[in-house]
C-alpha cells in the first residue's frame, strides 16, 4: 500500500511538472501578430450525403488574429468540390453531379497546451451549382468544430494539421440536402 501511495505521488508530481512545462511552452505559440495559412482540404461525406457522394477535395486560406495569449480570431474562406458517385437506378447508371461549395467562416482558435488547439467556426456555405443540383437555396449556415496541432518548421512558420466536422443547414425548403462531412486540413502557416 505504501508503494502504491509513493507511486501515485511521483506520478502526480511528474504530471504537475510536465503540465507546468507545457503551460510555459504554450506562450511560445506565436501571438505577437497575425498568422496566415494556406491549405489543402479533404473530407468524407457523412449522413445522407454519403449515399450519393464519395469524398471532397479543396483548399482554403485562413488568417489567425491574436486577441489574447493563446486565443485567436479566425477568418477562413475556401473551395470544396464534393465528388458524386455513379449510382444505379433500375438498370440505368447515373452519375451524380458534383457539389461546388464556397465556405466562408469566422471563429475562435484556442491553444490549451503547447501547439495543440481547439477551434470553432461558423459562417455561410455558397453553392456555385444550385440549379444543376436541383436545390432551392444557394446559401446555408455552416458550422465547423475542429482540433489540430501546429508543428514548427522554423521560427516563423508551421505545419498546421486539423481535423474537423463541418455541417450545414438545409439547402432546400423541405429540409434534407445538408452538406456534412469530416474533413482534414493540412496547411502551411506563417507569421505576417
Amino acid at each position: 500500500m505504501k508503494t502504491l501511495k509513493i507511486s501515485a505521488l511521483v506520478l502526480a508530481l511528474a504530471a504537475f511538472t510536465f503540465g507546468a512545462k507545457a503551460q510555459t511552452k504554450s506562450s511560445s505559440t506565436p501571438a505577437n501578430g497575425p498568422r496566415l495559412s494556406i491549405s489543402a482540404d479533404a473530407g468524407i461525406p457523412t449522413g445522407a450525403l454519403s449515399d450519393k457522394y464519395n469524398w471532397n477535395l479543396g483548399g482554403s486560406a485562413q488568417i489567425d488574429l491574436p486577441i489574447a495569449s493563446q486565443l485567436f480570431v479566425t477568418v477562413n474562406a475556401g473551395y470544396n468540390n464534393i465528388f458524386g458517385k455513379s449510382i444505379t437506378v433500375g438498370s440505368t447508371t447515373v452519375n451524380v453531379q458534383d457539389i461546388h461549395l464556397l465556405p466562408a467562416k469566422a471563429g475562435l482558435k484556442f491553444f490549451p497546451v503547447n501547439n495543440f488547439y481547439v477551434q470553432g467556426e461558423a459562417g455561410a456555405g455558397f453553392l456555385l451549382n444550385k440549379k444543376d443540383l436541383g436545390f432551392d437555396k444557394s446559401t446555408a449556415f455552416i458550422y465547423a468544430p475542429q482540433v489540430g496541432v501546429l508543428l514548427p518548421l522554423n521560427a516563423s512558420s508551421n505545419l498546421d494539421l486539423g481535423v474537423r466536422y463541418e455541417g450545414s443547414t438545409s439547402y432546400t425548403n423541405g429540409g434534407g440536402n445538408k452538406i456534412n462531412f469530416v474533413g482534414l486540413r493540412a496547411a502551411y502557416s506563417f507569421n505576417l
